[in-house]
């Protein structure tokens, strides 16, 4: 990893090994994360509260530090030594609360301060990058701000989320004013997204209920006109879709994140609906303020270009953290679903430099399964659980410098990935044989 681990445990004694069923039980963990009547989270999934003594030393071998067990349950198979194929569909032989157990426990503990320190970084250099390209003002170098711009929006999105989360701090008025702060600057709803990522979050890997590129029913897909699915799956089309995501959402599927009666809302939530739709709106018109003053094209170039870099990155991070692995990754559906099994089909990427830089939010797993840990815990908590996951965990491909290994697993995953079947509890993603050829004619 590129990005510095922070570990503040102590060293402890190891447990036990925990002896798991091998009948592949599945969690019964509840899955709502807020609590609508003020928009929190519940305890649900959240530890009790700990103090802790911190230490502020950075290193990178914490790992003989961390409580875990030494292995595994193995399977029946694995006992006789037979060799057994890995079906990544099947119920694991383990539940969330071993998860949760594994993962140290001041690794569930917020730091607002700490929190505020990766604002403020941000911020910072999101000031000092338009400074500087203000005063070089020049076309060598407009290209490398939008890219470096770009990338810092999309850092100030992924501190937003926190704030979303619960995971910035324990105080509801912090999350709230500093998640509509940096979500308003780059023109996303708050409360409207949070909400809607919440449900994503509480339906992973349903292939109805989630809301985050969720797979189309081959019903739906073959619904959907030539144009449509060429601009859903032919670039960079897909790697744009963002912002008429909240407007429309995704096909099959109807609200926008700015209306307070759609159905993505209860009504209890309106109130906060109208709040975000209010801030983005006031953001919107000091940019149109702004193009004014300065002029479009002005604004174009400190501004619009970064955001539609921003929109890439969220895009591509997003899909990436769902889709285009080696191996098919299942969907379910009824009874074969539950927030375990759905979690598991999320995948983990490394971004090389870009993992300090984005707050590390390619440890996907772990922050789906628990979304209240801290992005500056996360590491650190999916190195406990991996003994847990087995083979349910899939390594990601170390990057280089910068990701652009992941560039072909997104062009992979777009010729392939592209429905699933209208019945079945567990399916795999299905490809139109037709769409690609027609590609291949329009270009």
């Amino acid at each position: 990893m590129a990005s510095f681990i922070i570990s503040e445990c102590g060293l402890k004694p190891l447990p036990h090994i925990i002896h798991r069923p091998r009948t592949g039980a599945n969690s019964t963990s509840k899955n709502r994360f807020f609590d609508n009547s003020n928009n929190s989270y519940s305890t649900d999934l959240i530890f009790p509260k700990l103090k802790f003594t911190t230490s502020s030393s950075r290193h990178r071998n914490w790992g003989l530090r961390v409580s875990v067990p030494l292995r595994v349950a193995p399977t029946d198979g694995e006992e006789r030594g037979e060799a057994t194929e890995f079906d990544p569909g099947t119920a694991p032989p383990f539940k969330l609360a071993d998860i949760r157990a594994a993962i140290p426990k001041h690794c569930w503990v917020k730091d607002p301060w700490r929190s505020m320190s990766y604002v403020v970084r941000d911020v910072v250099v999101v000031c000092g990058l338009a400074a500087a390209a203000a005063y070089l003002n020049n076309w060598v170098v407009w290209p490398l701000y939008w890219a470096a711009q770009g990338t810092m929006f999309w850092a100030l999105f992924v501190l937003g989320h926190d704030c979303g989360h619960g995971s910035f701090s324990n105080n509801l008025k912090l999350n709230s004013v500093v998640g509509h702060l940096l979500h308003s600057s780059i023109l996303v709803p708050y409360h409207g997204w949070r909400i809607s990522h919440r449900t994503h979050h509480q339906n992973h890997g349903h292939v109805e209920n989630d809301e985050s590129w969720h797979p189309l029913p081959e019903k739906i897909y073959k619904s959907l006109d030539n144009v449509t699915r060429s601009l859903r799956f032919g670039l960079p089309f897909p790697m744009l879709a963002y912002p008429f995501y909240l407007w429309n959402r995704s096909p099959g599927k109807t609200g926008s994140h700015f209306d307070p009666t759609s159905d993505l809302f209860v009504p209890t939530e309106r109130k906060d609906v109208i709040t975000s739709t209010l801030c983005w709106t006031a953001m919107a018109a000091l940019l149109v303020g702004l193009s004014f003053v300065m002029g479009p094209i002005q604004v174009l170039k400190f501004y619009g270009v970064p955001y539609w870099i921003f929109v890439m990155w969220l895009d591509f991070v997003t899909y990436l953290h769902h889709h285009g692995h080696e191996e098919k990754l299942p969907w379910y559906r009824g009874k074969e679903w539950n927030y375990l099994r759905g979690g598991l089909t999320t995948l983990d990427r490394d971004y090389g430099w870009i993992n300090n830089i984005h707050h590390d939010i390619g440890t996907h797993v772990v922050h789906h399964l628990f979304p209240q840990i801290p992005h500056y815990h996360l590491v650190e908590a999916t190195e406990a659980a991996k003994p847990i996951f087995g083979k349910y965990y899939r390594e990601p491909k170390i990057s280089g410098p910068l990701p652009f290994h992941l560039i072909g697993s997104l062009i992979r995953s777009l010729k392939k990935d592209h429905y699933v079947s209208d019945t079945g509890d567990v399916v795999y993603y299905q490809t139109d044989p037709e769409l690609n050829s027609s590609s291949s004619k329009s270009r």
